[in-house]
């Protein structure tokens, strides 16, 4: 049996949308999708997978050779977030995943009709994305492809029960932003800094 999580017990939204399962966390590489997620782990105490991890090595191949993938090469991809987020649900827990999600079709594929699977658009422009892109190391998504990221980019509709956040701020911010419209306000951990 899961054991009961206090995030459980937390008041809906402001909105009226019932208090999340699960969390997909989207925007083009170099948003900070991982790093809001991580913040977002710790404040909550859910389980965080990065959607990188679904990945099939071609798909990864591609990407380092600087070829972005095509609708076909994204679908096993998307299937398998999908499938972890249902596992976790069906466990009676929680998940919060990151996924470029791009495509209108993308989130249709993870999110669905999951009412209790929220979306997370980190929004940012391309001139502020790409400086983060040329500092980060190890990544084999490379700076070349964020135009492409950009271009295949359909932003969330209201239908879609977007929560859009700027990435302007200092991300301690940003995951309080997004805490508070969710309605998942939590204690501050002592040891996180403020």
């Amino acid at each position: 049996m899961a054991k009961p999580n206090p995030a459980d017990r937390m008041p809906a939204a402001e909105t009226g949308e019932p208090v999340p399962r699960a969390l997909v966390i989207m925007g083009v590489s170099g948003s900070g999708k991982s790093t809001i997620a991580t913040l977002l782990e710790r404040r909550l105490g859910w389980p965080f997978r990065d959607g990188d991890e679904f990945h099939p090595r071609a798909n990864v191949e591609k990407m380092k050779s600087g070829v972005p993938l095509t609708d076909a090469d994204r679908r096993p991809w998307l299937e398998a977030i999908a499938a972890w987020i249902d596992e976790q649900r069906s466990r009676g827990g929680h998940a919060i995943v990151t996924s470029s999600a791009l495509k209108r079709s993308y989130r249709a594929t993870v999110i669905g009709d999951r009412a209790d699977v929220r979306l997370v658009f980190l929004k940012g422009d391309m001139a502020l994305i790409e400086r983060r892109l040329t500092l980060r190391r190890g990544h084999f998504m490379p700076p070349s492809l964020l135009r492409s990221q950009f271009d295949a980019l359909e932003e969330p509709r209201a239908d879609e029960r977007p929560v859009t956040v700027s990435i302007e701020p200092a991300p301690g911010a940003i995951c309080d932003a997004i805490l508070s419209r969710l309605g998942l306000e939590r204690d501050r951990p002592d040891d996180e800094p403020t």
